[in-house]
């Protein structure tokens, strides 16, 4: 990150806040609590480590979670929210909440759901509600260049209702979200690290979404009972368009995603190759898949006009069958055998390996991805063949991240515990070697752990500082708060040869994935540019109230402390669109306002505009105010609405 970015000074003027708040109060105001602000940057410099002066380093580098005050963390972690349907934004070490990203879920702090701008990205019924409310969040990822983050997007998905949100990461703001069509249960998530197409594009153009449940398709009330033809797909989302390019059917459901470093693959995990509708069926067979599309021939199959479409949907489908797959040479996709339900496939930083957890059985699946497009090349008689480790690492092993020094972390979920495994000497000991000592360390958690995460994992760049987990159980680490329990999540240093376990923080239910990176990789913007909005109001002097038969249009601007316009009067039965634009260009001033009865609340940032549209059914005065602190007198901060009757 820029040093000028963690300045409280405004680029333009020169001002910062606080000497902005200091000036623009009132000379009689002067004494109330305002003397004691200073000009002097509250923040360390962008340059400051992190463990400096902390005074609980340990052994490994001197690593601390405890950042003095003013200190900044030195990586972002992007966390799902869980059923608030929602992005958590985390500064590591230190585990703080910096902000929360509304996405699919109304957010009464910024008015989410409640503007028009948002309920257009979130999607409207034809009356002009929401066309959902609820969600649940699992994975989040960001978008690649050269195999690192490059601080364009991140992409979280709603399992509930089969939706994927883009996050726009230079303003941290959800721009666009798509609805999977002919989809039930998105799960897991992925974007490519390069375009398989074109090898001068290096960087993320899509994203891979995979679906657990199976439905009769198209889904509109035919072959209800006949569970051996319900079926799954694995879609294709553009990157910037954020449109469904194409959809593979496919055997068995997807779970988790991962991607290749060349941008050649695509895989999902698979825990119900048996299509079953029971979970006693789901896990009848003692082995599964590691399912692999391959991309290029997927595009050029879509291409050459070799698809259906399904109901109202036409977004084309390709047939990934076993069946109809066969014939590696022109296969679409390919079927790797692992045991038994996995729960999760990653990309190992070196691009050679996808490692597969068992889950029901205790042991973890190393495919090596060359002998996979060995396979499709015809160059490999078996698809077995692509498997070079498959060793025991404990009970219950769920997800696996790496360090970027060859070494693997899962976690053990029936163990309540992460083993740390070193990958090439596991190959070895599958090969026969037995004196290879693959488990190199492991410590026990609290309790049962899901998802796991290090800093830069799934990066080229995995530099092996940080491990996190989410722990679905914490019981008694934490003050007792009712039936309901917070989740705990464990920050662990992997710096050295041995897991130091650093901090745990309670977290509200229920949060799953999540991805850390290091902080000079995004570059946030302080202030929005005023340009970026069609309907901004740029001069206070173009406020006022324009009618249109019953249809009123209210143009206000803000400036702490004070709106445009003292009062607006409309008429009952009006249907009011009111437009406001923060002209403050002082970093972090925002402004909120509210409508008392009217169901409206939400916030502008600097230089932004955001409208809210409402029928005038209550007649009388109603004092529209400032919600988010912003002045000497905020509270004095407001516009009286007038409704005629």
């Amino acid at each position: 990150m820029k040093e000028g970015l963690n300045k409280t000074s405004d680029p333009d003027t020169g001002m910062g806040r606080r000497r902005f708040l200091n000036s623009a109060a009132a000379a009689g105001l002067a004494g109330v609590g305002m003397a004691a602000c200073s000009e002097k940057p509250a923040t360390a410099v962008a340059g400051a480590s992190a463990a400096s002066g902390s005074a609980t380093a340990h052994a490994q580098g001197g690593s601390s979670v405890h950042l003095k005050p003013g200190e900044l963390d030195t990586y972002y972690g992007l966390w799902s929210g869980g059923h608030t349907g929602d992005m958590r934004v985390l500064g590591l070490p230190s585990g703080r909440e910096l902000t929360r990203i509304p996405c699919f879920v109304p957010d009464a702090l910024v008015g989410w759901g409640v503007t028009n701008e948002s309920k257009d990205v979130m999607g409207r019924k034809a009356d002009g509600s929401l066309r959902y409310t609820v969600a649940d969040t699992h994975h989040t990822h960001a978008s690649y260049k050269d195999g690192n983050y490059d601080g364009r997007y991140a992409w979280i998905n709603d399992k509930i209702n089969s939706r994927i949100a883009r996050i726009r990461l230079d303003y941290f703001v959800c721009d666009k979200i798509t609805e999977l069509p002919n989809v039930q249960g998105f799960h897991g998530i992925f974007p490519d690290k390069r375009d398989p197409v074109d090898p001068a594009i290096n960087y993320t153009t899509r994203v891979f979404c995979g679906a657990e449940f199976h439905i009769p398709l198209p889904n509109n009330g035919g072959d209800i009972d006949k569970i051996d033809k319900y079926r799954t797909l694995f879609s294709c989302v553009d990157a910037e368009s954020m449109e469904v390019r194409w959809q593979v059917l496919i055997d068995g459901n997807c779970d988790l995603t991962a991607t290749s470093y060349d941008g050649k693959l695509a895989a999902t995990n698979q825990y119900n190759v048996e299509n079953g509708a029971k979970y006693e069926d789901m896990m009848s067979a003692e082995r599964d898949a590691c399912l692999f599309f391959n991309v290029a021939r997927i595009e050029a199959a879509v291409k050459a006009g070799k698809f259906k479409t399904y109901g109202d949907s036409k977004v084309p489908v390709v047939d990934g069958t076993r069946a109809s797959n066969a014939d590696a040479k022109t296969a679409l996709t390919a079927y790797v055998s692992v045991p038994k339900n996995p729960h999760g496939v990653n990309a190992s930083p070196d691009g050679k390996y996808f490692i597969c957890a068992g889950k029901l059985s205790p042991t973890c699946t190393v495919i090596e991805l060359n002998k996979v497009l060995d396979w499709f090349d015809g160059k490999l008689e078996k698809l077995d063949q692509a498997i070079v480790a498959e060793v025991e690492v404990g009970l219950g092993p769920l997800h696996t991240a790496f360090d970027g020094r060859g070494n693997a972390y899962t976690t053990l979920f029936l163990d309540s515990a992460v083993v740390k495994w070193n990958v090439e000497a596991a190959i070895k000991f599958h090969a026969g070697d037995k004196n290879a000592k693959y488990v190199v360390d492991r410590l026990d958690l609290q309790y049962q752990p899901g998802h796991v995460n290090a800093s830069q994992s799934e990066t080229i760049a995995a530099d092996g500082k940080w491990l996190c987990v989410g722990c679905k159980f914490s019981k008694d680490r934490f003050l007792p708060v009712g039936p309901l329990h917070p989740e705990n999540e464990q920050l662990i240093d992997i710096s050295g040869e041995k897991m130091v376990l650093m901090a745990d923080h309670p977290v509200r239910g229920e949060p799953h994935d999540f991805i850390i990176f290091k902080r000079e990789l995004l570059h946030p913007k302080q202030v929005y540019a005023l340009d970026d909005f069609p309907n901004a109001i740029k001069d206070p002097k173009e406020s006022g109230v324009v009618r249109n038969g019953r249809k009123v249009t209210v143009k206000l601007t803000s400036q702490a402390p004070a709106f445009s316009m003292r009062e607006f009067t409309v008429k009952k039965g009006d249907e009011v669109t009111l437009i406001l634009t923060n002209l403050d260009k002082v970093e972090d001033l925002t402004h909120g306002f509210a409508i008392p009865k009217y169901n409206v609340n939400f916030i502008v940032n600097p230089q932004e505009t955001k409208s809210v549209t409402f029928i005038a059914d209550k007649p009388g005065v109603f004092w529209a105010y400032c919600t988010h602190f912003c002045h000497a007198l905020h509270l004095e901060m407001r516009s009286r609405m007038i409704v005629e009757a």
